[in-house]
């Protein structure tokens, strides 16, 4: 074998040992998808994410078109300490645009006082075009809300606090 032979093998396991971390990652993390650059390489591990259909399809097309409603009040907006080491606290999974209500004009999905059920859609995230169902992790009472409809959240922000 020649030296260009052996060096391409090599960078190939390395490729491969790299994206089967990414996807672990992407498991773990409950993520639709990471992409990383390392020395002049880009890797993008992906998954289907499936769309839950208690959402109107016309949500995909409107997804760009919502914005914050000016009717509804502002959520607590006290993101502290406290709370984001709060026990009941649920954080972003991912990058992406909040939305609070499964289309521009209906009613969030919940409220401060809401009792939700474990898998219950408490929020969407839009990210890639796609949107993503964040679901209650166990039943409880939503003490607090920390987003607000149609603006961006990062990964592990804070986003609703159940008890």
């Amino acid at each position: 074998m020649t030296g260009g032979t052996n060096g391409r093998m090599k960078n190939h396991m390395v490729e491969e040992g790299l994206i089967r971390e990414l996807a672990k990652i992407l498991n773990s993390e409950g993520l639709s998808e990471i992409e990383v650059e390392q020395k002049g390489m880009r890797i993008r591990v992906a998954r289907n994410v499936t769309v839950s259909t208690a959402v109107s399809p016309a949500i995909a097309a409107a997804a760009p078109a919502l914005a914050p409603a000016p009717a509804a009040p502002a959520p607590a907006q006290a993101a502290n300490a406290d709370q984001e080491n709060h026990p009941g606290t649920i954080k972003s999974p991912m990058v992406g645009t909040a939305y609070r209500a499964p289309e521009p004009n209906a009613p969030p999905f919940v409220e401060i006082g809401s009792v939700v059920k474990k898998g219950q859609t408490v929020l969407i995230i839009e990210a890639m075009k796609t949107m993503n169902h964040i679901a209650a992790p166990r039943p409880g009472t939503v003490k607090s809300i920390m987003v607000d409809n149609g603006h961006p959240v990062e990964f592990g922000e804070p986003l609703f606090i159940i008890e």
